[in-house]
């Protein structure tokens, strides 16, 4: 029986997430029969390379998603906004990598290895998927096993956010820093500081994107009332972001039984040897869809206390591997048509 090919678009196809967005469908032969490459005016008739086919960028409009199965956004919040529902409209599947639907009730918020049952159609969600923060995607594929086999009482994060995470404007930043020049983007000099500022201030001294990690890990875990608190910095590294976490448990642990537990869930993979200096770091998980979960050690100063540090690649689990690996599941469900 011949594999059922699906007509794919994808928004904010010039982006840093989006052209990876096609490097990892390629990668998957994510079974596509037309791709719609889709973007702003000025991004009009660009040339992109798909599988050894040239494909020109189109202009995002309301008659773009016509006769299209699949759209992948990563173009914004406001685009996603006014278009996601649209393409939905058409009977499309949408699965959205902005915060635009993250916290809302009907629709899913999904990281595969963590809650994909979630996308079952029969639970009455949208058919517009919510791709989560990527420092949070990281972090709760941990906190999944821990919570399923301990129960999760705490949870405190403090993220190193890389400057991809700020798109090609932050990577443009950490270059002309790193050359003496002044910065344009960040408030200060991201060669020379960590900043520990990501997105907008809020009236509660918190930032939005420390409060998407809270109400995040909540819905995911399905625990509305999990205490949760998160400090997010963005620090001078290209790519790949890390993820300190102290985790309050329910239940003791040995320290022997989480690695364990951790090295054999879908996705993780353990580096813990600190007398030998091997923990996670960028250069391990630049380029791949891994999350790498090292220093796991107790907390002294609580009871059931845990601490772990994650290192993944924002730009593909943060954001577009995760994307492909949610549709790559709806098509095996068959829940994508």
């Amino acid at each position: 029986m011949e594999k059922k090919k699906y007509n794919v678009a994808v928004v904010g196809a010039t982006g840093l997430v989006g052209g990876t967005f096609l490097k990892v469908l390629a990668e998957e032969k994510f079974p596509i029969n037309k791709l719609v490459l889709l973007a702003s005016e000025k991004s009009k008739g660009k040339k992109i390379m798909f599988e050894g086919k040239e494909y020109e960028v189109q202009v995002l409009d309301e008659n773009s998603f016509d006769g299209m199965d699949l759209a992948l956004f990563s173009a914004g919040a406001s685009v996603s906004k006014i278009y996601a529902p649209i393409a939905e409209s058409k009977g499309c599947l949408v699965i959205d990598n902005s915060s635009c639907f993250r916290q809302d009730a009907d629709k899913a918020l999904i990281v595969p290895e963590v809650n994909a049952f979630d996308a079952d159609p029969k639970l009455g969600y949208a058919r517009i998927i919510a791709n989560p923060n990527c420092s949070t995607i990281q972090s709760i594929v941990p906190l999944k096993p821990l919570d399923d086999k301990y129960g999760l009482k705490r949870v405190v994060y403090t993220t190193y956010q890389a400057v991809s995470g700020s798109g090609m404007k932050g990577i443009l930043d950490l270059e002309k820093t790193l050359r003496g020049e002044e910065n344009t983007f960040y408030p200060y000099k991201i060669a020379e500081t960590c900043i520990p500022e990501i997105d907008v201030a809020l009236d509660n001294g918190y930032t939005k994107e420390e409060m998407k990690m809270v109400n995040e890990t909540r819905k995911m875990l399905h625990r509305p009332d999990l205490k949760v608190a998160a400090t997010c910095v963005r620090v001078p590294v290209r790519n790949s972001h890390a993820v300190s976490i102290q985790v309050e448990l329910e239940k003791p642990f040995e320290i022997e039984d989480v690695r364990k537990l951790l090295a054999d869930y879908e996705g993780i993979v353990v580096v813990d040897d600190l007398k030998n200096h091997k923990y996670p770091v960028a250069q391990l998980s630049n380029g791949n869809n891994l999350v790498y979960v090292g220093r796991i050690r107790r907390d002294l100063s609580c009871d059931n206390g845990l601490l772990l540090y994650t290192v993944s690649d924002n730009i593909r689990k943060g954001a577009a591997s995760n994307a492909v690996q949610i549709a790559e599941y709806m098509d095996k469900q068959g829940w994508i048509k």
